[in-house]
């Protein structure tokens, strides 16, 4: 994970979770496009939940640790160490903030989030964190500060949850789809944290969207119109593939095209070239080795033609880097 993140879903998660309804559709395709477009919703609204189980593991680590410090304490023959533990982590500032604030404590409480049956995951994930630098530099530091408490949580997030398999099956057992959210809505988490400040007393947490209404309307609008106009993009796509048939090509770089398709002519202010480098990026994830070689000669061909047809009618931010010869 690279600290470049956005605080809010992007564009390319968008195209993805179409990608993947569209796939899902394959298998029913006499569902309804009202049908199809709840699902979207919900399958875009459960990263937004990810994120907040994301939020609430910090706490519960915090729980646990002082759990155990009691434990130490009420041995038969305790320590000076079990009886006056080092308490950097569970006091660290940013952990604070979060089980202080309103939204996250509501969201919990919405969802249901409980990590009691969970302690062998939480113990674990607590002791990847006692391996961290940044871990060692809170808990030996001479004074306590809100930027080294920070640095710890980000480190958390980018060193141990990203990396947790245990915490990747944990999630996919709860809901299947949220394997491909867990990036995702890890992004949410850290930038979030990132703007945070020690004076703030209510912590904010950024919306889902940068813009609700263009980001619902992009979204539900490229699913639709490529549902509408299946049979029209295949025929578009069929003529390009030349020696290929169009039974050979895998089902994710088929329905990549169409949305691509979709997108150079139902989306005028998205420029050419942007279309052409989210799907093959895209495709290098969802498809094989060659998908993404394969996607840009075929939308870059099928993109000169509709533009030299007059059908690439671009405008505004759409108009930058029109040129593809």
């Amino acid at each position: 994970m690279h600290p470049n993140f956005y605080n809010m879903i992007s564009r390319r998660y968008l195209r993805i979770k179409v990608m993947q309804a569209l796939y899902a559709r394959g298998a029913n395709p006499t569902e309804s496009i009202p049908d199809g477009l709840k699902k979207l919703d919900k399958s875009i609204e459960n990263c937004s939940n990810l994120s907040f189980y994301f939020f609430s593991i910090f706490p519960e680590i915090k729980d646990y640790v002082t759990a155990k410090f009691e434990e130490r304490k009420n041995k038969n023959f305790p320590t000076p160490e079990d009886l006056n533990p080092n308490t950097r982590f569970v006091d660290n500032l940013v952990i604070k903030q979060m089980e202080e604030n309103e939204e996250l404590r509501k969201k919990w409480n919405k969802l249901h989030v409980n990590w009691s049956s969970q302690v062998e995951l939480i113990s674990q994930i607590y002791s990847e964190i006692t391996k961290l630098p940044e871990y060692e530099v809170c808990m030996n530091a001479e004074t306590p500060s809100y930027k080294a408490d920070k640095e710890l949580v980000l480190a958390i997030i980018e060193k141990v949850l990203a990396e947790s398999k245990l915490l990747h099956w944990f999630f996919e057992e709860k809901y299947a789809h949220w394997f491909d959210d867990f990036n995702d809505a890890l992004l949410l988490v850290y930038q979030n944290i990132t703007f945070w400040k020690a004076s703030h007393e209510q912590v904010e947490i950024s919306p889902l969207y940068k813009d609700e209404a263009e980001d619902v309307k992009f979204y539900q609008t490229l699913f639709k119109k490529t549902v509408v106009n299946d049979k029209e993009y295949f025929a578009t796509i069929e003529k390009k593939l030349h020696n290929w048939e169009a039974e050979r090509i895998i089902g994710t770089d088929m329905i990549l095209m169409k949305m691509a398709l979709c997108e150079l002519l139902e989306f005028p202010s998205i420029p050419v070239k942007v279309t052409i480098n989210e799907y093959i990026e895209i495709a290098k994830t969802y498809g094989s080795d060659k998908s993404g070689t394969f996607i840009n000669g075929m939308i870059d061909k099928i993109a000169n033609d509709l533009r030299d047809s007059g059908k690439l009618n671009k405008m505004g931010r759409g108009l930058l880097n029109q040129s593809l010869k």
